[in-house]
């Protein structure tokens, strides 16, 4: 394996297991060690956090490398400040057990940590990947099987590709269309 392949499994291992502790799931495969399984279920990483974070739009993409070598540096220093050792198969981050991942995670993105920012900004597209599919076409992902969308009750379009809500939320319609919406519900 060439230094730059190995380099991008550690990275690609790394966050995975960073996007696994925000959004836990279950296992992949018996021998996944970068999601934990602690949760039934797809997480972050099945809903494609890694495609997310590695989309320019993000603006953190450049940092990723920087952020799992930092992520892996912070799990030794955990691991040993907690007298933890560490399966050296993995990445640092990946060894540790999913209750100190969560662990250090809190330490990082806890007010005042110095590199709070960074790691609370990590968070959010791992949020963002499983909540709101930000990285795929709504309809595209609903077809698709999205897990984030799906569990939170997103059902598909209609066969025009407009979602319509035939019950109000506040139970009685507020509103008639304004007579120049455009038929793309654009005002005119």
């Amino acid at each position: 394996m060439s230094p730059a392949t190995d380099e991008e499994r550690v990275k690609i291992l790394t966050l995975e297991a960073y996007a696994d502790t925000i959004v836990p799931g279950e296992k992949r495969s018996e021998d996944d060690r970068a999601v934990a399984g602690a949760s039934a279920g797809p997480g972050a990483v099945e809903a494609g956090a890694l495609e997310l974070l590695h989309t320019d739009a993000t603006g953190v993409t450049a940092g990723l490398p920087y952020l799992a070598q930092s992520l892996n540096d912070h799990a030794k220093t955990y691991a040993g400040e907690h007298g933890l050792v560490l399966d050296d198969d993995v990445p640092p981050f990946v060894a540790l057990p999913f209750e100190h991942r969560t662990a250090l995670v809190r330490q990082l993105t806890a007010p005042g940590h110095p590199e709070k920012d960074g790691w609370v900004s990590l968070a959010l597209f791992c949020n963002m990947a499983y909540d709101s599919a930000a990285h795929l076409h709504t309809a595209e992902a609903i077809r698709a099987g999205h897990p984030g969308l799906l569990a939170m009750g997103y059902r598909e379009p209609d066969a025009d590709g407009f979602w319509r809500f035939p019950k109000f939320s506040y139970g009685r319609k507020l509103a008639e269309v304004h007579p120049d919406t455009t038929p793309s519900g654009s005002p005119a």
